[in-house]
């Protein structure tokens, strides 16, 4: 596997953890669990993966 595609293959990890991130946070919202443990360490989690999406969008690297 070259560079290009363990990036690539990088990226696609960073979109499905952040979308199973926010399903799982979405899911503790709804059970009123928005103070747990649990809920925080996905939201820092989340914050974490905004971020490294962001860095992507910079450098004109966002996946379309």
């Amino acid at each position: 596997m070259d560079k290009l595609e363990r990036y690539e293959q990088m990226q696609a990890d960073v979109m499905k953890q952040y979308r199973e991130t926010e399903t799982a946070m979405a899911q503790l919202k709804a059970e009123g669990k928005i103070k747990t443990a649990t809920y925080r360490q996905l939201f820092a989690n989340k914050m974490m993966l905004t971020e490294l999406l962001s860095l992507y969008k910079r450098y004109g690297l966002e996946d379309k």
